[in-house]
């Protein structure tokens, strides 16, 4: 059952009694529900934990400011102290791991240890540029030259799926994440880390996991599930499950 958190503004499921260790952070255009067979895991072996649906997802409405995941770290961060006065561990996938990073870096008073799976932390090289024509038309619609309905005709066109699924400020909150990078947050990062990828990641390759251990500066461990690809938490609940409580027993 959702319960209300940051003074209403958020909206997430408990699992489990007792005291929360666990907060779970979901990926883009998912919610908190992505992990309910981990959590319930987690709750048989007597760790409470929370999965939130992030502002703009799930029940959760849209941020008040627009921002990418260092705002939404900021979003998240009193809810986070309300929670538990110890530092939790803290589990995100995908857009919810670059709000893991960006909490650990900013805040490690509230983060005891990282679990990321399928996040894109760095960006790819030979990232795919936009088509010449969609470049064209977005150059013509800030010079006021075409119209917005054409521009939305175009978007829809060229556009990534989130891309053409979001709306509003979440569009603008997309288009912040994408083109972040989190090599300095890497770096400042003290707690443990493990991350746990999919081989088939298409959305965000092993590679990107392999070059940002090479930037961590403590504990960290990656581990590659075979035959899984970018949805760890729904295509292999059990491992995140398992990698949870060992990272928890270290």
């Amino acid at each position: 059952m959702l319960q209300a958190y940051g003074n209403g503004e958020l909206f997430g499921e408990a699992f489990g009694d007792g005291p929360v260790q666990v907060l779970w952070l979901h990926g883009w255009d998912r919610r908190g529900s992505d992990f309910a067979r981990p959590a319930a895991i987690l709750a048989d072996a007597g760790v409470a934990s929370v999965a939130l649906d992030m502002p703009g997802f799930g029940a959760s409405p849209p941020p008040h400011e627009v921002g990418g995941a260092r705002r939404y770290a900021e979003l998240l961060l009193p809810v986070i102290r309300d929670l538990s006065p110890e530092p939790l561990f803290i589990v995100g996938h995908s857009f919810g791991g670059r709000v893991a990073v960006s909490l650990a870096a900013a805040h490690p008073e509230v983060v005891g240890s990282l679990v990321l799976t399928g996040v894109p932390l760095l960006r790819q090289d030979g990232t795919r540029q936009p088509v010449p024509a969609y470049r064209l038309i977005r150059w013509l619609h800030r010079r006021g030259l075409i119209g917005e309905r054409r521009m939305e005709q175009a978007r829809q066109k060229y556009g990534s799926p989130d891309y053409r699924n979001a709306r509003g400020a979440m569009r603008d909150v997309l288009v912040i994440c994408v083109n972040e990078s989190y090599e300095e947050e890497l770096q400042r990062i003290t707690c443990p880390v493990v991350l746990l990828w999919g081989e088939g990641d298409g959305e965000a390759p092993v590679q990107i996991a392999r070059r940002a251990r090479e930037l961590l500066k403590g504990p960290s461990s990656l581990r590659v599930l075979s035959g899984v690809g970018h949805l760890v938490p729904t295509i292999a609940p059990e491992e995140l499950a398992k990698t949870v409580l060992q990272s928890m027993t270290r």
